[in-house]
């Protein structure tokens, strides 16, 4: 082996590392897309579906916990499922850190916290805590002073600096677009790698989106266009909220036809069976078995 050889694989691993696989994907000029996701199993389907990201959604880890997102559940709660969702897949994990858990000393410990649990991304929020989803009605933002600090310290805490640090506002709502832009030039200029515009109701706001803050690298977080409408537009992420919606209607639509009628109709055949124990990686645990087995 060359000299060179160990210098080579160190540059291999890291650049295998989810982060900085992140990282080097938002050089590019297309679009990512990371579907929603709260929980293990629906990250394994995203990534063997071919999707190179996923987002751990608040709202979705608070409703598999049976609460609203109403800053309910803890920042030990969130970190702990981005930790199980980090250690089920290789994609990179893009993670809702909601307002950072108070002031800009809690940001600086939660921005840790993630990071070990092996987030690839993670984002804080402007809003008054506690927090609400950012599609629910009566949302307040605290001032600009206050929050950027939280994004000063978010930046700073970072121990490996392929984390990407995503400012969010949901200003649109109480305030309107001027106060939008103000605090998304503000986030950025702060450190922010990506900003985040959040409330994007129709298709209108979408372009005014697009046309106010183009300029700046964008995540947009919806599902009012396809994906290939939507790639026109300068959003360097989407974080695409149809799947956990989707999740919810099919399964509830199964437990009232399996109540009804006594049947699913949809397939249950043994086929379907070894599909999903693939996806559990029953076949890896088990060639494991054998390896170790006395």
């Amino acid at each position: 082996m060359s000299a060179a050889a160990p210098g080579v694989l160190e540059e291999f691993t890291i650049l295998t590392h989810p982060r900085a696989r992140l990282r080097a994907r938002l050089e590019r000029p297309e679009m990512i897309v990371a579907p929603f996701v709260f929980d293990c199993l629906q990250a394994r389907i995203a990534e063997d579906a071919g999707f190179e990201a996923v987002y751990m959604t608040g709202f979705g880890t608070s409703a598999a916990r049976g609460f609203p997102d109403l800053g309910l559940l803890t920042m030990t709660e969130m970190a702990a499922n981005a930790r199980a969702i980090a250690n089920a897949v290789e994609v990179p994990v893009i993670c809702d850190a909601d307002t950072g858990y108070g002031s800009a000393l809690n940001v600086f410990r939660t921005v840790r916290e993630y990071e070990d649990a092996g987030a690839a991304a993670l984002h804080i929020e402007d809003q008054v805590f506690p927090k609400r989803c950012g599609f629910l009605s009566g949302k307040q933002v605290i001032p600009i002073a206050d929050m950027l600090p939280k994004v000063r310290a978010a930046c700073d805490a970072r121990r490996d600096s392929e984390l990407v640090i995503i400012a969010r506002t949901d200003a649109l709502e109480p305030h309107g677009w001027n106060e939008v832009e103000t605090r998304a030039r503000a986030y950025r200029a702060a450190g922010a790698d990506l900003i985040f515009v959040d409330g994007i109701r129709n298709r209108g706001d979408l372009r005014t989106y697009a046309d106010r803050l183009g300029d700046l690298p964008l995540i947009y977080n919806g599902d009012l266009l396809p994906l290939d409408e939507l790639r026109r537009y300068p959003f360097k992420m989407t974080i695409h909220i149809g799947t956990m919606l989707a999740v919810y209607a099919a399964i509830r639509d199964m437990m009232r036809e399996l109540r009804s009628s006594g049947a699913i109709a949809t397939r249950t055949s043994g086929e379907l069976f070894e599909e999903f124990t693939r996806t559990v990686r029953v076949p890896d645990y088990q060639e494991l078995e054998r390896k170790y087995k006395s």
